[in-house]
């Protein structure tokens, strides 16, 4: 049984036992964590008893929102009458291969196969290896280059993290490992000012062909982005950049890999992203919101061409892990796949509630902090600036994202800082009511923010 502490007792213990991911500890140690202790639908309360608008599904994951019967029940059932068996030694268990059906019905008809994870991370070092074992397979050993693209996330196992391209990561594992390589991200505000948002998309695939030629075709494996970057700060690519990358793809016959940890699930409106976008991967890595977060679990969805090697001509493939296919995540996986269908929340997303924060994240462009308001599906980022026309960052020193986070935190909204950029990402059961509701208090948290830098003087100069 877990016991009753205070607050300070609850964050004295966890600062002295608990390793937090992607943390200064030191920091940590003397603000305290805040502890949750209880949540619903999309709200959350802290051990004082605040509640708290989740924005960010968690971390990404929440889909369906909290306290969802059907998940705990699933859950319930399938403890009680196989809470483990592997899926090693020729064996299999009824959730796996059930949830492996209904995978194959709800993704792209190039899908009929799954191989199991336990996160996101484990899915994106599982492509890393099936990739190369494809192209060894098929007599062309050579072809082991993976590229990615710079401030791109795809885990933070050392395959993922190396995939990634966030900068900071790689300084402290001596990372990339070899064979990965990178180049830069379709963000337009970055890359593109002084171009038309799809005459930059061309430009921005263009640096895919680029680096096939600088690498060598016949030592290239597969391309792998997001559709949407998340962890990089919500940056949506033109609308003709993956049509132009898939292209490029199929021109030098290399293999495409679209990592839907994020994406997948109704996050865009659609089922999954490279659907929102129009391109067609052979491989699909997936996790968070296949459960809604309630049990970890991830995977990885092989095409056809992909698959038909594997099986056919290439004997014991040498990967795997303990929880692959793990009944209880995969059970309730199973009830958060079909409560999702139940509630049609792809199509909440795609004609409801989506086009909704469009409309209310272009009301908020309108506020003198704001310099870019884009919307994907249920992802929103909102670019915070010193000069709106001129899109003039703040100087870095400043850490403007983290001051607005600060008041948001303080004003019961859970929104995340990239850098200058704040995002969102609501649980996809979300209404037009509480999008008001978060807006509102987003609007709140900007005005105080603004507040701060006029006092400061952080807008001058």
């Amino acid at each position: 049984m877990i016991p009753t502490r205070t607050t300070r007792e609850w964050q004295a213990a966890d600062s002295a036992h608990f390793l937090h991911p992607f943390t200064d500890y030191q920091s940590l140690a003397r603000k305290g964590s805040r502890v949750i202790t209880r949540a619903d639908n999309i709200y959350l309360w802290d051990s004082e008893g605040h509640k708290i608008l989740d924005a960010m599904s968690g971390l990404w994951c929440v889909n369906v929102g909290y306290g969802q019967r059907a998940l705990i029940d699933a859950a319930t059932q399938q403890l009680a009458e196989l809470p483990f068996y592997n899926s090693f030694f020729q064996t299999t268990t009824p959730p796996a291969v059930a949830l492996a059906e209904l995978l194959a019905e709800v993704t792209p008809p190039q899908f009929s196969h799954v191989f199991f994870a336990g996160s996101g991370s484990e899915g994106n070092d599982t492509v890393v290896r099936m990739v190369r074992r494809y192209w060894q397979v098929l007599g062309q050993p050579e072809r082991q280059v993976i590229i990615s693209r710079h401030n791109a996330y795809h885990g933070s196992t050392m395959a993922g993290a190396s995939l990634g391209g966030m900068a900071a990561m790689h300084e402290q594992g001596g990372l990339p490992i070899p064979n990965i390589t990178h180049i830069d991200q379709p963000y337009w505000v970055q890359h593109g000012q002084g171009m038309s948002r799809d005459d930059f998309g061309r430009l921005a695939a263009s640096w895919l062909e680029r680096k096939i030629l600088e690498v060598g075709p016949e030592k290239v494996a597969a391309f792998i982005g997001e559709p949407v970057q998340g962890a990089g700060g919500v940056i949506i690519p033109p609308e003709t950049y993956w049509p132009e990358i898939q292209k490029i793809c199929d021109r030098y016959g290399i293999l495409l890999v679209s990592d839907e940890v994020i994406c997948g699930f109704g996050r865009t409106g659609h089922w999954f992203g490279c659907e929102r976008f129009g391109f067609r991967p052979d491989l699909m890595t997936f996790a968070k919101g296949v459960t809604s977060g309630y049990i970890p679990l991830g995977g990885v969805m092989v095409g056809d061409r992909v698959a038909r090697v594997l099986i056919e001509q290439g004997g014991e493939f040498e990967h795997g892990y303990t929880y692959s296919g793990h009944p209880v995540a995969c059970a309730v996986a199973l009830a958060n796949i079909r409560l999702i269908q139940q509630l049609k929340l792809v199509e909440h997303v795609h004609d409801d509630v989506g086009p909704y924060l469009a409309q209310a994240f272009a009301q908020l462009a309108e506020h003198p902090l704001v310099g870019t308001a884009e919307t994907c599906g249920l992802m929103g980022a909102l670019l915070l600036v010193k000069d709106q026309a001129k899109l003039t960052p703040f100087d870095p020193a400043v850490g403007i994202g983290m001051v607005c986070r600060g008041h948001c935190f303080a004003n019961g909204l859970i929104m995340r800082a990239v850098g200058d950029r704040m995002i969102i990402a609501p649980p996809l059961v979300i209404t037009r009511a509480q999008v008001d509701e978060m807006v509102a208090l987003i609007r709140r948290c900007l005005d105080l923010t603004l507040a701060d830098a006029q006092r400061q003087g952080w807008l001058q100069g």
